[in-house]
């Protein structure tokens, strides 16, 4: 799906702003309430989380349905041309109507989804209502679980638990968008870089949608650098071609370079379209234990993060996304993870220009029935393979992904779940078909990895055959060894050196590792949850990490402290992040710094 631009053959306008907002109940709302405005409802800002914005308990904690609604206007100067209607994310469920009217539907909260509404709107005023669901349960990604009980007095209640350690936020959490195409269109670029010698090579495919096929179309292309100047085109009429680049630019970690990709179509000789894309050349392959970047072995420095901040909770925050950028660049990282959900494109596009390396995964987090007993043994055992109803789901958030995301340089590696039941039985079965999947649906056949947890252990994860990447989260010296770094560090690498072993081929990135801080929290003795310790603990995995050749990189948990669930093992939050959740730095920033700026992104193995 492309992202909306303006051009000279394209409108776009921005419905974001104060709606009206009303609660329903977890089965939803009557069919005759959608064909009257909401009266007596409280205003939402949009985009943003609805939880914290609402300044109630019973908006906070809300389960089930909520209603959005918005009047816009149609201008007469477009009502020839093709409108659709953008939204970037509603989470986790989304029905819209216009004017009362059903237009479509869409499942799955974090990536963008769009109808043509000519046949839906008026020249004029026009009525947009969004029914979102936030419900998550045991077919949904996240995966949650959904709880009613009644009372002494007969008085039912529906509690939706989470099966995840973070804030189920939900809302219209990125913009909604109205914008135009002529009614034939490009419909969808795909670009793919090679390099041979000084010279980048850019193969494009251009999907037209709505051709007369009595009409001739031909579509021509051109190559700007970011001098403007034009460095190759192409004119073509079976939409695939070929650019050569002499003495290209690559795009490089920290060191990002953006071409930008002019399309343009014409029908019998005139032009009636045009389309633009900025990419980056670059190669991405995993050989001989190395992730390599345009040739060179990459290492990763950098984070697992959340879209989390206060007030907006996981809402679309264009200064925060250039402020956590900016930290990370402070810090001398280079990387992310998207932990544990796709994130907004326009962070996809300001990584793409800041040279940003990303790990883009799918919301395919709380695949695991068990985790709970494994941590406490307080849960009765059931196979997840057996039990678990996302697949289908599974397949819809990978394709989803892969075609918003096919086109950024950032992007190098697909994860495809975090934290699955990947030592229980059936794991090799479910994600066989999903790793061939998504293999097959990016032309640029990236790496496929798969994020473990701490019991998934080398020739007990079922999945580790089918990934390119080790994805390592783990927690000696936290969840285990607790307090006891010494061992930590023994079991730590005692671990590696077994998937070392194993699989000698593969890279090894660790995704998470870290410990809970509460900032300001000190002592003489560096014990858990003082600032202290935190630096004490990265300081002991970075030893071993340089032990390891396979190891080739480090994502620290977390990037910032992020809202959770209540809960004991939580105060207000996850507090795991070298970050508050305002963005001041804890002792361990600076001891990630000291190290960072020091280790070079090529060749550091």
């Amino acid at each position: 799906m492309l992202y909306p631009v303006n051009s000279q053959y394209r409108v776009l306008l921005d419905l974001g702003g104060i709606w009206n907002f009303e609660l329903g109940t977890v089965e939803g709302f009557g069919s005759d309430v959608i064909q009257r405005p909401i009266a007596g409802g409280v205003q939402m800002a949009v985009p943003a989380s609805f939880n914290d914005v609402g300044a109630l308990n019973s908006i906070r904690n809300h389960v089930g349905w909520v209603r959005y609604e918005r009047e816009f206007i149609v201008p007469r100067l477009i009502s020839d041309e093709r409108i659709v209607l953008r939204f970037g994310s509603v989470t986790h469920f989304g029905r819209i109507f216009i004017n009362g009217v059903f237009v479509g539907e869409h499942i799955g909260g974090f990536t963008p989804f769009e109808f043509e509404i000519n046949s839906y709107v008026q020249i004029g005023v026009n009525r947009l209502s969004v029914l979102v669901n936030n419900i998550v349960d045991d077919s949904t990604l996240p995966v949650g679980t959904v709880i009613t009980s009644v009372d002494s007095n007969g008085v039912s209640s529906v509690k939706n638990n989470p099966n995840f350690d973070f804030f189920n936020y939900a809302g219209i959490h990125r913009p909604v968008k109205i914008y135009t195409t002529p009614k034939t269109f490009i419909s969808d670029v795909e670009v793919v870089t090679t390099i041979d010698g000084n010279r980048g090579v850019v193969d494009v495919n251009v999907e037209i949608a709505n051709q007369d096929e009595s009409r001739s179309y031909e579509v021509r292309g051109l190559l700007f650098d970011e001098d403007h100047t034009v460095v190759a085109q192409a004119v073509f009429s079976d939409q695939s071609f070929r650019f050569e680049v002499d003495d290209v630019h690559l795009w490089e970690p920290m060191n990002a370079y953006l071409y930008s990709l002019e399309l343009n179509l014409f029908e019998g000789g005139e032009q009636i379209d045009s389309y633009s894309v900025d990419i980056g050349v670059r190669t991405v392959e995993v050989r001989d234990s190395k992730f390599l970047i345009n040739g060179k072995p990459f290492y990763f420095k950098g984070f697992g993060k959340h879209e989390d901040f206060a007030v907006h909770g996981r809402g679309f925050d264009e200064a925060l996304n250039l402020l956590d950028v900016n930290l990370m660049k402070w810090l001398g990282a280079n990387s992310f993870r998207t932990a544990h959900y796709p994130y907004s494109e326009e962070m996809m596009l300001l990584a793409d220009r800041q040279g940003i390396v990303v790990i883009d995964e799918v919301p395919a987090v709380g695949l695991h029935l068990n985790f709970a007993a494994a941590l406490f043994g307080a849960k009765e055992h059931k196979n997840t393979w057996e039990n678990i109803k996302t697949f289908e789901n599974h397949q819809n958030v990978i394709t989803e992904l892969i075609e918003r995301d096919k086109n950024h340089p950032s992007v190098v590696m697909w994860s495809i779940a975090n934290e699955p039941a990947s030592e229980e039985s059936g794991a090799y079965e479910y994600f066989e078909p999903l790793v061939a999947l998504a293999k097959e649906l990016d032309p640029s056949k990236r790496p496929v990895t798969i994020v473990t947890h701490q019991w998934a252990t080398p020739g007990v994860c079922e999945v580790a055959p089918l990934i390119d990447v080790i994805a390592l989260n783990r927690y000696y010296g936290w969840y285990v060894d607790s307090g006891d770094l010494s061992a930590a560090s023994e079991h730590l690498l005692d671990e590696i050196t077994k998937w070392q072993e194993l699989f000698p081929e593969k890279p090894i990135v660790f995704t998470e590792y870290g410990a809970d801080t509460v900032a300001g929290l000190h002592d003489v003795d560096p014990v858990m949850f003082t600032e202290e310790y935190q630096s004490l603990f990265l300081q002991t995995y970075h030893q071993v990490f340089d032990k390891c050749s396979s190891v080739v990189g480090e994502q620290v948990w977390n990037f910032a402290d992020f809202n959770t669930t209540q809960g004991v093992l939580r105060v207000q939050g996850n507090k795991k992040g070298v970050f508050t959740r305002d963005r001041k730095p804890k002792a361990a920033a600076h001891e990630l710094r000291a190290r960072w700026q020091n280790v070079p992104n090529y060749f550091y193995k």
